[in-house]
């Protein structure tokens, strides 16, 4: 698919989210309705991450901290999207945070949002799926910070909490109410 000259002229033959040059095409920006100028010029690389035909990769959509101030309003709901998609990383999260879109750009931008809860799966060491109020074992020895006690490896953590990361969960070891990351616990 070729960009139109309009197009091309406006990204600077450069991918309006990432600034690579190669493998340019035009991106519908989904759904749209109603709003003029609804297609970007998007990299194979965050075409294929939008689509879900490639894996997120947080450390590609760091360049969102730059595109996200463009003055296209179709970009910036592409990088909210995003950011949305990646919240549950620090940095994206904060990104998010600072990204001001008027009342219509965030009612565009939420339209097509992941819905919270979808999709995210929590899985423990060995590939079970967490559920809330699962109990889990402890399979390395953490170091909790903000304190002074260690959780030891075999401690069983019951009732656990999920988070929206899937890669983090809670629950109370010694009384404290602490985040533990899925990788160190196995359902039990």
């Amino acid at each position: 698919m070729s960009l139109s000259s309009a197009l091309a002229a406006r990204s600077g033959n450069q991918c309006e989210l990432c600034n690579a040059t190669q493998n340019l095409t035009e991106f519908d920006v989904p759904e749209s309705a109603g709003h003029p100028e609804s297609t970007i010029v998007v990299c194979g690389e965050c075409d294929g991450q939008i689509n879900g035909t490639t894996p997120m990769d947080d450390k590609h959509w760091r360049c969102l901290s730059d595109s996200m101030w463009s003055q296209v309003p179709a970009v910036q709901v592409m990088a909210w999207r995003t950011l949305k998609k990646l919240s549950g990383e620090a940095w994206a999260q904060d990104l998010l945070d600072m990204l001001y879109l008027d009342d219509d750009l965030l009612q565009w931008a939420e339209a097509g949002a992941p819905v919270e809860g979808e999709d995210i799966v929590h899985i423990d060491s060995n590939g079970a799926i967490l559920q809330a109020g699962d109990t889990v074992t402890i399979i390395k020895d953490l170091t909790v910070k903000g304190t002074s006690f260690v959780a030891k490896r075999g401690t069983a953590v019951r009732g656990i909490s999920l988070t929206d990361n899937p890669e983090h969960i809670e629950g109370r070891v010694n009384g404290t109410r602490i985040v533990i990351l899925t990788c160190y616990v196995k359902k039990s």
